[in-house]
């Protein structure tokens, strides 16, 4: 396959600007897919295919933009966009231009979807209120931290290069390419790096720095609104260092050190002690280094984590079919909404506070609290927990609160224990019981069994009733790539998490009959 026009201008520019390409890699351009690294030859286990310098990397410190970035006090992925933006306005201008065009416009995440494909293809699913909270929330970024901006810029910059279209194309491309560099550096887009794709618990490739208190995973670093951040010297590239304000010449008063001597003084001092971390870091440079075999012509693999399809699509844009990472989370909203509509409301909170007292809490994101269920379809003790004490009849639940308000405590057995199914402890004085693990079956009794029946109908209701689980079976199987990429992905999320949810009742039945099979058989035999 010929080598496509923009990775000929990409692989000139690696080599103008310190990023040595392993001949064994070869970088495929597809229209469809966008670029893939493949092995031209057999990879072996701890081969370095990459050197990339850090200079090359575009990060808050090597942009052209540093000095309004720091001016505007911004950092992280804000700082990053408008590194990113500011260069991309500069066309062939940039130093990185030989690299920015061989990204696209934007990544096809969640995060740039119209509102009218959000709600019909996300609805229902674990992206959707997150998605959209998202965006209120990166807007409303842009419109106290971004727009601002547009007055200072330079002449030759477009100031439309900054608007909220760019900022969330920016956004985009952080949130899927970048990497954590270094201490000094921060987040940035690392060119070549970003090329390899992902495949959950496959990596055949790892990125790592060559400095000994510097070394960054794949996976990329978080920091905002939940969404992925990251972050020279010959004369072709950027500057490293800041630009100092005009000196000021003060008259000196004999006898008096004056305040402006003294921050002058610190202001070296810091710009020194900057200078020096950042010639330290940049002597170290990036790899790329195999962690396994690959035979010549296979696809050479990164891996960003292990993750669900849920927080694939919404990092990265796309979702794997049976990805063994996938949950399903069902909010606590709809626990207190069916317990409210079972009992009165003082009933629910009440039961609610005597759960939080046994130190009981379910996972939180973004103000948000919710359990979560495993891909085998396995609940989150925690949840077993609150039905129980929702479900107690009156005395039990008042000497129960008794007890916990005079001298039960309940910890997770374990020390350091933070997995759903570590089982709890529950102390009562010298009594001890255990909630969790095998134990579960003692919670699944048949109230909380019929309970959890009804909320998962409730979590499966949230899909709408246009479509069963078999019609997005159907869909997804009509689906044809690239053309329906977004529909695809988005089926493959609601399939996965719908196909959790039947797993979860598949789980509750046979729990249950189990323990009433258990109940029946010790009957019997206290019977003989």
């Amino acid at each position: 396959m010929a080598t496509s026009r923009r990775l000929r201008g990409f692989k000139r520019w690696m080599k103008a600007n310190g990023v040595d390409c392993s001949d064994a890699l070869n970088l495929v351009d597809d229209e469809n897919d966008g670029v893939s690294v493949r092995a031209s030859c057999d990879l072996k286990e701890g081969d370095v295919v990459a050197n990339i310098s850090k200079p090359a990397c575009l990060t808050i410190k090597t942009s052209g933009a540093r000095e309004i970035i720091e001016s505007a006090g911004l950092d992280g992925s804000l700082g990053l966009s408008v590194a990113l933006m500011y260069e991309r306005s500069l066309g062939e201008e940039s130093p990185w231009s030989g690299y920015l065009q061989i990204l696209p416009v934007q990544e096809d995440l969640p995060l740039v979807w119209s509102l009218e494909d959000l709600d019909s293809l996300l609805s229902g699913t674990e992206l959707h209120k997150v998605v959209k909270e998202d965006h209120v929330l990166i807007c409303e970024d842009w419109e106290e931290n971004i727009s601002p901006l547009t007055s200072s810029l330079p002449q030759n910059v477009d100031p439309d290069s900054f608007g909220i279209k760019e900022y969330l194309a920016a956004k985009s491309l952080i949130a899927s390419r970048s990497f954590q560099i270094d201490d000094y550096h921060g987040s940035g887009m690392v060119p070549l790096a970003d090329l390899f794709n992902h495949k959950t618990g496959a990596e055949d490739v790892h990125f790592t720095a060559d400095s000994s208190h510097s070394e960054s995973d794949t996976e990329a670093d978080e920091s905002d609104n939940g969404d992925a951040v990251n972050e020279a010297t010959d004369e072709d590239e950027p500057s490293s260092k800041s630009s100092s304000s005009p000196e000021q010449f003060l008259e000196e008063v004999p006898g008096e050190n004056t305040d402006n001597e003294a921050e002058e003084e610190e202001e070296e001092d810091e710009e020194e002690e900057e200078n020096s971390s950042m010639l330290q870091d940049d002597l170290s440079g990036l790899k790329m280094i195999m962690v396994k075999d690959v035979a010549a012509g296979a696809e050479v693999f990164n891996t960003y984590g292990l993750m669900g399809n849920a927080t694939l699509l919404h990092r990265y844009g796309f979702t794997e079919p049976d990805n063994p990472y996938d949950i399903v989370n069902i909010d606590l909203e709809l626990v207190t909404e069916w317990s409210s509509s079972s009992f009165t409301s003082r009933y629910t909170r009440s039961r609610l506070a005597l759960w939080r007292k046994l130190g009981c809490a379910g996972c939180e994101s973004q103000n948000s609290e919710y359990f979560e269920v495993s891909s085998t379809g396995e609940p989150q003790t925690e949840l077993l927990i609150l039905l129980y004490i929702l479900l107690l009849p009156d005395d039990a639940y008042n000497k129960l609160d008794l007890a916990i308000s005079t001298k039960a405590s309940l910890s997770k057995e374990g020390k350091g224990s933070s997995s759903p199914s570590s089982p709890y402890v529950l102390t009562i004085g010298k009594h001890k019981f255990k909630l969790g693990e095998s134990e579960n079956d003692v919670l699944l009794t048949d109230g909380v069994s019929e309970a959890l029946l009804t909320i998962v109908d409730k979590r499966e209701s949230l899909y709408g009733s246009l479509t069963s689980f078999e019609d997005d079976i159907a869909g997804l199987k009509a689906c044809c790539l690239p053309k329906d990429r977004r529909l695809y992905h988005s089926l493959v999320l609601r399939v996965s998490e719908r196909k959790i949810l039947k797993q979860l009742r598949s789980y509750i039945r046979t729990k249950a009959n189990e323990l009433s099979g258990g109940k029946r058989r010790k009957k019997m035999v206290s019977k003989s």
